[in-house]
């Protein structure tokens, strides 16, 4: 990015979603003192509780729930924009050092900050059962963010300008709707090299010729299963050093591990190579990276389970011999029952006229790219991209590709395994 912007943008840049107004206004009367702040916030965090207790999953906009907020407590919305300063400000008097003792504070006073600062582009959602603990109850009030384009507005704003570049930006034309602007140059070039360094494979079925899909009708049957089970012994018997494999969600890569398990394939795969997997506990799979680059190092060959959307598809680098194949079990769909994905979709048909199937679509195609793009980070990488599901061999999935790896994918690039003919 380049251009003029004076050093008071700082501010709004490091706190990209308030707007400058809300950041150099003074803090209303009625919450100046702690005593009435902390009666102020006892209130947000009661009816809080309430709504949590509601057993009704719904969402609703950020109008509606001040407006509940509202006839419920007697808050108006002004304060509830600055919770989040003055509670910064009140930290600050006391000299708190101990900051993490009170970060669940700070999570609300942000919440209520945000919730009373936008009334379009936000949706307020509550599950009340998101556990996937059988018996576990775990309600989740979340204010989700349904416009991208307020994280990089105060960029637009600060730098005449400005150049977004990536890998995985295809298709390239719904990145500025979503975005909200005017490309004035838009161009998606394909990869420059000296040697065919991937190799891209769709494979569609297995050695038994059932169709290979994550698709919710046929990801259960034991013939999808055990397909995807010997196309990853396959793969482990003749790629060297580390592989890393991707599944749609940690649900189905838990099943499938289960159930591989039972049929042995765990053990053909550890014959060839150690095996690791991915978690939510960010510890556990910190540890699990640093023990599947030690099993690489060493020659001894490792492949790493992980999830699309998670910790490792999202910033980590399998590069050189680190990832010398990365399989796609699946194509990475949201699941389409999420609150969070109907407000989305709602909002994005509302406001951009953007198909619901097209983001759907668009949505689960970038996500298998930067999947892909883990393991290759460098003009000197090399190795197998396989995304295994019949889906990706049709027109609207194939063409939502990037061009550096659609100019790899030919006709003859479709598959049913990887084992030798006889």
């Amino acid at each position: 990015a380049g251009g003029g912007g004076g050093g008071g943008t700082d501010t709004v840049l490091a706190n990209p979603s308030l707007p400058a107004d809300i950041l150099a206004e003074s803090v209303p009367g009625n919450i100046r003192k702690a005593e009435h702040f902390l009666t102020f916030m006892r209130k947000i965090v009661r009816h809080l509780k309430d709504q949590l207790r509601n057993p009704e999953a719904r969402w609703e906009t950020p109008q509606a729930f001040l407006h509940e907020l509202h006839d419920k407590t007697g808050l108006e919305a002004k304060p509830l924009k600055f919770t989040y300063s003055r509670l910064n400000s009140l930290l600050r008097t006391l000299e708190v050092t101990s900051l993490d003792d009170h970060s669940d504070l700070s999570e609300i006073a942000d919440f209520a900050t945000l919730l009373a600062t936008y009334q379009e582009g936000f949706a307020v959602v509550l599950e009340p059962d998101s556990s996937i603990i059988p018996g576990l109850s775990e309600p989740v009030l979340e204010l989700s963010c349904l416009d991208a384009s307020v994280a990089i507005k105060p960029v637009f704003k600060r730098f005449r300008s400005v150049i977004i570049t990536s890998g995985t930006l295809s298709p390239i034309d719904l990145y500025p709707r979503i975005l909200d602007f005017h490309p004035v140059v838009s161009s998606s070039l394909p990869m420059s090299i000296f040697r065919s360094s991937i190799c891209p494979l769709v494979v569609t079925r297995g050695d038994n010729q059932t169709k290979v899909s994550s698709a919710f009708g046929v990801r259960d049957d034991d013939r999808v299963v055990s397909n995807y089970g010997k196309l990853l012994v396959d793969a482990c018997r003749i790629v060297p050093d580390g592989m890393v494999v991707f599944f749609p969600s940690y649900l189905y890569m838990e099943s499938i591990i289960v159930r591989w398990d039972k049929m042995g394939i765990l053990k053909q795969v550890t014959d060839y190579k150690l095996l690791f997997i991915e978690t939510k506990d960010v510890v556990e799979t910190t540890l699990a990276l640093d023990n599947f680059r030690t099993a690489c190092e060493c020659g001894r060959g490792a492949v790493f389970l992980s999830v699309a959307r998670g910790k490792v598809a999202e910033g980590i680098d399998f590069d050189r011999h680190l990832g010398r194949a990365v399989m796609m079990f699946g194509v990475p769909f949201q699941y389409t029952k999420s609150l969070t994905l109907k407000a989305r979709l709602d909002f994005l048909h509302t406001k951009f006229q953007i198909n619901e199937a097209d983001f759907i679509t668009f949505d689960a195609m970038r996500q298998a790219s930067q999947c892909a793009g883990r393991v290759f980070r460098s003009k000197t990488d090399y190795g197998l991209m396989i995304f295994a599901d019949a889906r990706y061999n049709q027109e609207n999935k194939r063409n939502k590709l990037p061009p550096w790896i659609r100019q790899f994918l030919g006709d003859a690039r479709e598959c049913s395994s990887l084992s030798p003919k006889p």
